[in-house]
């Protein structure tokens, strides 16, 4: 009798699309990935309503989540709708314990509400005042991972990652981060298993480490 199929499903970060994952292979024999992308959120939805959606659109039982970034925070919201066989949190954070400082002030003073967010739609002009090697290269991955620049959808996913209220790592979740994760500085502590190296896009950069790792972590 042949081995049952694992379904994997990968959740980008925000407003990027699934393609971020085009370089994770995973045996076919054993594993069958499924991208999931970012859909528009409701008038006033709540995380927790969004992540009930997200779920409905999960076809197989028993199966892995693994989210990136704000997709991190979205499949552990997931997995408390749906029985998961394993749950993947990949340079995010654990709750809301583990934001930045800056973040924390701005959910306080309503900052994140001035933030520029209409300017995501001109990431191809930007590009063409992109100065130094570094920053043309992050724009480039802009360009080629960014899927949703709709205003909405940004002043809302800023507003869910600044505001979300989990108070402590969800108990069976595999959390996984870099060292050098800019974005999320503080998430190396505790239950985690830490990428040495590793940036904020070491999905992106650092494919082989999860291609060489992820089977052994889903099936152990």
């Amino acid at each position: 009798m042949s081995e049952e199929i694992i379904h994997v499903y990968m959740m980008p970060g925000m407003a990027a699309n699934p393609t971020i994952f085009e370089h994770i292979k995973l045996p076919e024999e054993q594993f069958e990935i499924h991208w999931l992308e970012w859909i528009m959120p409701e008038d006033d939805e709540s995380l927790s309503h969004y992540a009930q959606r997200m779920a409905a659109k999960i076809k197989h039982t028993n199966v892995v989540l693994l989210g990136v970034s704000f997709g991190g925070i979205l499949v552990q919201e997931m997995s408390k709708f749906i029985p998961v066989r394993k749950l993947i949190v990949v340079s995010s954070v654990k709750g809301s314990y583990e934001l930045p400082k800056r973040m924390k002030m701005a959910k306080f003073t309503n900052a994140y509400k001035l933030l520029p967010t209409q300017l995501v739609k001109h990431v191809e002009t930007l590009s063409k005042y992109a100065v130094g090697k570094t920053m043309s290269k992050r724009v480039e991955l802009y360009k080629k991972y960014l899927s949703v620049t709709d205003k909405q959808y940004w002043d809302w996913a800023i507003k869910q990652v600044i505001s979300w209220d989990q108070k402590e790592a969800h108990p069976n979740a595999i959390y996984i981060h870099g060292d050098k994760d800019g974005i999320f500085p503080h998430s190396c502590g505790g239950n985690c298993i830490v990428v040495k190296g590793g940036t904020h896009i070491m999905i992106v950069n650092r494919y082989r480490w999860f291609n060489e790792h992820l089977p052994q972590l889903i099936l152990s």
